[in-house]
């Protein structure tokens, strides 16, 4: 696999030229140990291409993209999945069309409703693991697209952050069913197509999808990319990106999309087959003292509660022993690998788990479920995002109209979303989340 955007960077710093462009650092280091960074990092020179505008080493990247996850579009995003979000957003807003929402979404799909001035239609899902996860009824989504009269869209996150999957194939056949769109926030799954079945979304009839190269493969942090399934949005992404990004993306960042592609097509399907087997025999090493929760095989999600000890207690345990956790609260803790990892990184992670565990004070398993009914609505989420506001302790937050989200984090998931009316069972939430204040409309 040719990577030509890493190509030219590289020919570039070998050519000694003398860089009378942007950026000001001209390629040289300001500390030790930073000069290749540096080196690679330039603009839109000549022959290097324009993100929004690509016809050349930036258009072929995409193009092999596309060629690896088998799409009808790919293009890269150097502005995380956020950026992909507000242009499938978009797409639906300049398609008029009603927007149904799987209620765990990230908080840049709210902020990406009040921009855009988008209501939501929500759909709520039976919620297992606290609202962290939850299941989708295909069958409750079809009734509420049968009972809308205008052209729409459902927006699903899948994998949601604990790694759980949705019934994409049954949501696909839903959405043909009333000529509706899926968009599918799969900012956790860019590895899935490389399994040796593909669950990625496009594959499974998703008509948009978002990955984070970033969180799932060997890329920078704010590399991302955009996929459709669909001829009718093929030249249409990047109008739709370049409404909410810089106009100076990151080279650095698309330079690791594009070393991806070469990653992706000469070891990823080897890799991902190999960490399978070694995260099975993980699960296996710990069966009957640690529950783990239904989840694609690198989200490694720890049921603390259900297994008996604090998932607090057990994360700060993992520190200790030279391990950093993805999230963790009373009765979850996250654990993410990726295809990358190497055998030495699972024989270190089993002795650290196993090493944590001894320290825990085990108590009876708790089945703790939650059941978050949809807040009743007052304003819109535009309206209450944009409107005057002031921080309140949660206790006396009842009543009041949530103005911009305040969530558990890095999750993101909205117990209250901007423009509903706060009720106790927020509060209660709230709390179990070690939230202490919120934003309410003045």
């Amino acid at each position: 696999m040719d990577t030509p955007i890493y190509d030219f960077l590289k020919n570039y710093r070998n050519s000694d030229t003398l860089r009378c462009h942007m950026p000001g650092h001209k390629g040289i280091s300001p500390a030790d140990g930073l000069d290749e960074m540096f080196s690679l990092d330039i603009t839109e020179i000549t022959g290097a291409d324009s993100l929004f505008e690509a016809d050349g080493i930036i258009a072929q990247s995409e193009k092999n993209m596309s060629r690896l996850y088998g799409t009808e579009e790919t293009v890269y995003s150097a502005g995380g999945s956020t950026l992909c979000i507000q242009a499938m957003l978009a797409l639906m807003k300049e398609e008029k069309r009603t927007v149904f929402a799987v209620r765990n979404v990230h908080r840049a799909f709210l902020n990406a409703a009040a921009l855009l001035g988008i209501g939501i239609e929500w759909i709520m899902p039976e919620y297992t693991d606290g609202i962290l996860s939850g299941k989708v009824s295909a069958e409750a989504v079809d009734e509420m697209l049968g009972k809308c009269d205008s052209p729409s869209c459902v927006y699903v996150t899948s994998p949601d952050y604990t790694g759980r999957l949705a019934d994409i194939p049954a949501l696909a056949a839903v959405c043909r069913k009333h000529s509706a769109r899926l968009l599918v926030d799969n900012a956790h799954g860019a590895h899935l197509h490389f399994f040796e079945e593909s669950l990625h979304p496009i594959h499974l009839g998703a008509d948009m999808c978002c990955d984070s190269a970033h969180k799932m493969l060997p890329a920078l942090t704010g590399a991302a990319m955009l996929h459709t399934s669909s001829p009718e949005y093929r030249g249409r992404l990047k109008q739709a990106m370049s409404m909410f990004a810089s106009t100076s993306p990151s080279y650095l960042i698309m330079l690791s999309l594009d070393l991806c592609t070469k990653y992706i097509a000469e070891d990823i399907r080897r890799d991902t087959a190999e960490n399978i087997f070694r995260l099975d025999r993980l699960r296996e090493h710990f069966s009957g003292r640690i529950v783990f929760a239904d989840s694609e095989p690198f989200h490694i999600t720890v049921r603390a509660d259900r297994s008996g000890f604090s998932g607090k207690s057990f994360a700060a345990a993992l520190r200790r022993y030279g391990a950093e956790y993805e999230y963790a609260d009373d009765s979850t803790v996250i654990l993410l690998m990726s295809p990358s990892c190497r055998s030495s990184h699972f024989s270190r992670l089993v002795w650290t788990m196993d090493k944590a565990l001894g320290d825990m004070e085990l108590h009876a398993p708790v089945i703790d479920s939650i059941s978050l009914e949809l807040p009743e609505r007052a304003m819109s989420v535009r309206d209450a995002f944009f409107s005057p506001s002031e921080e309140i302790p949660v206790s006396q937050a009842e009543g009041r109209i949530c103005a911009s989200v305040k969530v558990p984090c890095p999750p993101a998931v909205p117990i209250a979303a901007s423009g509903e009316i706060i009720n106790r069972q927020c509060i209660n939430i709230f709390k179990r989340y070690g939230i202490s204040s919120v934003l309410v409309v003045k």
